[in-house]
């Protein structure tokens, strides 16, 4: 079943540029390597923490298909494709090179600020259109609205929707999915420290940030929670309890490239309207690390 390689950790991969912006195969490459010799489960590419907004559509054509053939099938691969026009979304499901990808990540509209019902709509037609399955994306954070655990379970029994990328933070409405939603169907967490909570109730994993740069140590924490082993995994969990604010503090994936800039991995260079770290922010990671 699709479900049981989407267990445990995936990556919301950045997108490492040059210092010129170009997009940097070659860090590209390091970082895919880190990752999945690191240990994580699978990667999701073209995400939020991608700067999917600011690449273009060439170059996620070719980003994808970077990626497909280095990581030549070692981990699942999940492709962001969302949006706030649906018809859109549609064109770019059809446009898009989906063989070798185990499932679409969509996030919820953002921007227009859609009623559930429109929410509810725009995914089922989304998901009638996709040739693999959907995962929702809820991140009330960046769209200005949130799928709530009512239409989350309506769109649950959709037989190409497997499951949802919760990042309300809302622990309760989290709650509410686990306990009503068909045994099938994925709550994975989208808020790294949030994912040994959600795990205790049902959560089947995480679509992390972190994970970009500590794939070996997030990956042990979410495997020990998944195994019920919850003391080993808290005792990970604390390493990243300090760290974690800072990976926001400036904006995703500011504070990841940073650090992957550290590690050597890439640069710390973002497209604007984003710009790279502070120096203040960057002391205060290497103090950490």
């Amino acid at each position: 079943m699709i479900q049981d390689t989407l267990r445990g950790t995936g990556v919301a991969l950045v997108t490492p540029f040059t210092k010129e912006l170009a997009v940097d195969y070659n860090a590209l490459r390091k970082l895919l390597d880190f990752t999945v010799e690191g240990g994580v489960n699978y990667l999701v590419v073209n995400g939020t923490t991608a700067e999917s907004v600011t690449t273009t559509t060439a170059e996620k054509a070719e980003i994808l298909q970077f990626i497909k053939q280095h990581v030549n099938g070692r981990v699942p691969l999940v492709y962001g494709i969302g949006g706030n026009n649906t018809q859109h979304v549609i064109d770019t499901i059809a446009s898009t090179d989906l063989n070798g990808i185990t499932a679409i990540l969509s996030v919820s509209p953002y921007y227009n600020k859609p009623s559930q019902q429109g929410i509810y709509q725009h995914y089922v037609m989304v998901a009638d259109a996709s040739p693999v399955p959907v995962i929702l994306y809820n991140v009330p954070g960046r769209t200005g609205s949130n799928v709530t655990s009512d239409t989350t379970l309506k769109l649950a029994v959709h037989e190409n929707i497997i499951g949802i990328k919760e990042a309300s933070g809302n622990l309760e409405q989290c709650m509410h999915i686990a306990k009503h939603k068909p045994a099938d169907f994925m709550l994975i967490s989208g808020d790294d420290l949030l994912t040994l909570p959600m795990i205790t109730f049902g959560a089947v994993g995480v679509i992390s940030v972190l994970a970009n740069a500590f794939p070996e140590k997030f990956s042990r924490m979410v495997q020990f929670g998944l195994e019920h082993n919850f003391t080993a995994a808290s005792e990970l969990l604390y390493d990243f309890v300090d760290i974690n604010p800072l990976m926001y503090e400036e904006s995703n994936p500011v504070g990841v490239k940073a650090v992957l800039e550290r590690f050597g991995v890439s640069t710390a260079a973002v497209r604007l309207p984003l710009v790279e770290a502070t120096s203040g922010l960057k002391d205060k990671l290497y103090k950490l690390l």
